[in-house]
């Protein structure tokens, strides 16, 4: 009985703030129709913080009687600091989440369900990327901010160097890799194909290559392998699709065509070799253009290859804003005209992309001239990629099963073990972490 009163009180009260919404006529009104405070939190940086304060003010002018409250700090702060904010139940009303990191709070049963609000109010078909935060059960938990998709990046100055053409979208892995072995030299100006090469001495590599995002994941998932089932509570790592992908990758690290994850230690970054032109071509997400652009590179992009039987795979990062569960009535009304201040209006969206950051969520700006044009000159390549992009395999325990995945299999990347080794091991300590999170 004790919990029907409380679905009874629940509906009269939710009844009750309807009736007063519709008085007021203004749906972000606090008790009493005053002011609502709206706690707003983001990963901060130099580059993006003054435009996020002028996005603030320009809401604000439009909603006086939203004040927001603003928590930052940069990213590893800030996410560390969140989830201590979730245990003590203190977190922001609304925040930016890293788009691998929305399911991760989404199956916690950390955040409010935006179905309803993205079916009244977005058009699916104006944006990019909204299927990114839809669960199986077709709920949706975000709203991109920006979106992070993947593309090959490669330094025309090199291939004009090395009297090789330029990436084209036919090519596949196998194309991919004999143009890095023409790429890759040595300390003594010798490229990979002359039999004078010294592949101990590595001055510029072929294709640099880094992790999940800018490394295996797209060769995998081209060969039509992967890491989790379509449900992603199951390690699908030991395939013959994957062991064709990780001999690819294998064979071109060992033969320094592209750098193991000890070889990217020399760097300052493991994200360092292709700006520092140590690389002729990268798999980078569209944030790499401001390091490339910042460096001077002459440089474009192109789609990223296919697999063998001609599947291409693109990897996506949906960056999003997401609202407390507990952000209730008007607070949470307050929490969706931020995001729908910022994901229906065309010049909040140009604002932001004029920092380069990110492809624009709504399809009219990305698909501007404003956007379009300037470096790299193929930035269409990007938006072409949307037809074959999908996530990283994000779950609730996207980070820790990242983690025992990229301990098994850089193992093989570094020799010490053999691929089918590595996947074996992988695919044991991937699925002991969903066990451990989804068979509770």
């Amino acid at each position: 009985m004790k919990s029907q009163y409380k679905k009874w009180g629940a509906l009269l009260l939710a009844i009750t703030l309807l009736s007063a919404l519709l008085i007021s006529g203004c749906s972000t009104k606090g008790k009493g129709g005053g002011d609502v405070e709206l706690k707003l939190g983001f990963y901060s940086s130099a580059q993006s913080d003054e435009k996020m304060q002028e996005l603030i003010a320009k809401f604000q002018e439009k909603h006086p009687n939203i004040k927001i409250k603003t928590e930052s700090s940069p990213y590893n702060q800030f996410f560390q600091k969140l989830d201590t904010q979730i245990a003590a139940e203190s977190a922001p009303d609304v925040w930016l989440s890293d788009g691998v990191l929305v399911p991760k709070y989404a199956e916690r049963g950390v955040l409010k369900d935006l179905t309803e609000w993205i079916q009244r109010d977005l058009k699916a078909d104006d944006y990019y990327g909204l299927e990114f935060n839809k669960d199986a059960a077709g709920k949706y938990w975000g709203v991109p901010q920006g979106i992070q998709i993947a593309v090959l990046y490669y330094n025309k100055d090199m291939f004009d160097e090395a009297q090789i053409e330029y990436p084209t979208e036919a090519w596949n892995w196998d194309d991919l890799k004999a143009a890095a072995e023409k790429l890759t030299k040595d300390a003594n100006g010798k490229y990979a194909v002359d039999p004078s090469f010294d592949k101990n001495k590595i001055s510029q590599y072929g294709l640099t290559f880094f992790s999940i995002t800018e490394g295996w994941m797209t060769v995998l998932k081209s060969y039509g392998g992967g890491v989790l089932n379509e449900t992603l509570d199951q390690s699908i790592i030991d395939s013959p699709e994957n062991k064709a992908a990780l001999d690819w990758i294998v064979d071109g690290m060992q033969r320094e065509l592209l750098p193991t994850p000890s070889d990217l230690k020399s760097f300052q970054s493991n994200m360092a070799p292709f700006p520092s032109k140590a690389a002729a071509m990268r798999i980078g997400i569209y944030a790499r253009t401001i390091d490339a652009n910042a460096a001077g590179l002459n440089y474009d992009v192109t789609l990223l290859p296919k697999g063998p039987e001609g599947k291409r795979f693109s990897p996506v990062i949906a960056n999003s804003w997401v609202i407390n569960k507990k952000a209730e009535g008007a607070v949470g009304e307050a929490a969706w005209e931020w995001v729908k201040f910022w994901a229906t209006e065309d010049e909040v969206q140009k604002e932001w992309a004029s920092l380069g950051e990110a492809v624009p969520v709504k399809k009219s700006v990305a698909n501007s001239e404003q956007f379009l044009s300037g470096s790299p000159a193929n930035k269409q390549a990007f938006l072409d990629s949307f037809e074959f992009a999908g996530t990283l395999d994000v779950n609730a325990v996207w980070s820790e099963w990242v983690g025992k995945f990229n301990d098994s299999i850089n193992r093989a990347f570094e020799g010490e073990v053999s691929v089918e080794q590595a996947m074996k091991q992988a695919d044991q300590e991937v699925q002991k972490v969903l066990d451990e999170f989804y068979k509770k």
